[in-house]
């Protein structure tokens, strides 16, 4: 199933944007340590393309992942060949977005999870991060979308 599918058609590119500007905040929070609203409101209101963007979805990732930031790095480091302090910034904050879609975002699809993920990683990371990316999220969702994973392979 297609996340347009999962989510009713509308919200795809909605999502899309979102999700790309919520890896732009959790960079400058990791990085920065300023408070997440702070940031969260800063992104809203520098955003050229607002309409665009669903703002809840944003919104709710950011404040999710940064809320949860412990729990979520513990989920997906045992999937890791290094700590995850020694992870690129923007790895970082794609895998805890990811992780946190696996966790709390069961309307889209552990495929699109890792899809859109590999994106984000090859527009905004280094350049075969994107791989690592896959292999990571792709262990992961075994384990949290188990279910799901294998009905996904019959």
């Amino acid at each position: 199933m297609s996340e347009a599918a999962a989510s009713g058609g509308s919200h795809t590119n909605g999502r899309r944007a979102a999700r790309r500007l919520a890896i732009q905040a959790l960079y400058q929070w990791d990085l920065t340590a300023d408070n997440v609203g702070d940031i969260v409101t800063q992104c809203i209101e520098r955003e050229p393309g607002r309409m665009e963007v669903d703002f809840d979805f944003f919104e709710q990732t950011v404040r999710g992942v940064a809320g949860a930031v412990t729990s979520l790095d513990a989920q997906y480091e045992k999937c890791l060949d290094r700590p995850v302090d020694q992870l690129d910034p923007i790895e970082r904050a794609v895998l805890r977005t990811g992780t946190w879609e696996f966790i709390n975002r069961l309307d889209v699809p552990y495929r699109v999870v890792i899809n859109e993920s590999v994106e984000l990683a090859k527009m905004f990371g280094a350049e075969e991060g994107h791989k690592y990316i896959n292999g990571v999220l792709d262990k992961l969702a075994k384990h949290l979308r188990a279910a799901e994973t294998r009905k996904g392979r019959t």
